[in-house]
C-alpha cells in the first residue's frame, strides 16, 4: 500500500468513500451526499490553504482511503492547531489503512509547524478512538448529545495530540 498526495483522478474514489460514510455511518455528521464537483472544490480549497489530502492506494493504484486536515477554528489565535479526518473504504476497514494514513498526516502537520492536531470522533466509534490513542492522542473532552443522525443523539469526543515541545508560539522546537 502506498500513501500519496491525492490527485484529481483519485476524486471519484474519495467521493465514493465519503458518500458511503454519509449514508451508513456516524463518522460524518452530514446527511446529504455530495457530487464530484463538491469534491473538486474541496480538494482545490485544501490545496489553496496549503493543506494535504493524502490517499492510501492499494496494489492496483486505487484509492481505498483518504485523510486530510484543515483549520480547527477560523480565528488567528488557532493558527497552530488543525483538525483532521481519516476515512477508509468500507471493504478495507479494520485492515490497517487508517493506521498508515494517520501517521503520514501527523508528519505533514509537524512539517508545517503546527503545534496540536485535534480529532472530533463520534462517541461510540471505539475503533477510531483506539486508533487515535495508539498514535498518542489523548481524550480531552466529551460533549453529550451535540449531534443527531439516524434518529438518535450523538456524543462528540475530542482527542488531541501535541506535535512538538514548543513552550510558546514564537519559539523553535
Amino acid at each position: 500500500m502506498n500513501i500519496l498526495d491525492a490527485k484529481e483522478n483519485d476524486l471519484a474514489a474519495i467521493l465514493d468513500i465519503y458518500n458511503e460514510a454519509v449514508a451508513n455511518t456516524t463518522a460524518i455528521w452530514n446527511e446529504m451526499k455530495v457530487d464530484l464537483a463538491n469534491r473538486h472544490d474541496w480538494l482545490r480549497q485544501r490545496r489553496k490553504q496549503g493543506y494535504p489530502v493524502l490517499v492510501a492506494q492499494n496494489h492496483d493504484g486505487h484509492a481505498i482511503g483518504y485523510a486530510s486536515f484543515g483549520d480547527w477554528r477560523a480565528w488567528d489565535g488557532y493558527r497552530f492547531t488543525v483538525e483532521h479526518s481519516v476515512y477508509v473504504h468500507k471493504d478495507h476497514r479494520g485492515k490497517g489503512v487508517a493506521n498508515l494514513l494517520l501517521p503520514a498526516l501527523i508528519e505533514r502537520a509537524s512539517e508545517m509547524g503546527k503545534h496540536v492536531m485535534v480529532a472530533g470522533i463520534e462517541g461510540s466509534n471505539d475503533a477510531s478512538i483506539h486508533l487515535h490513542a495508539r498514535h498518542g492522542f489523548e481524550e480531552v473532552g466529551r460533549m453529550r448529545e451535540v449531534g443527531a443522525k439516524f434518529g438518535r443523539w450523538l456524543d462528540l469526543v475530542f482527542m488531541q495530540l501535541s506535535l512538538d515541545g514548543r513552550t510558546n508560539p514564537g519559539s523553535g522546537i
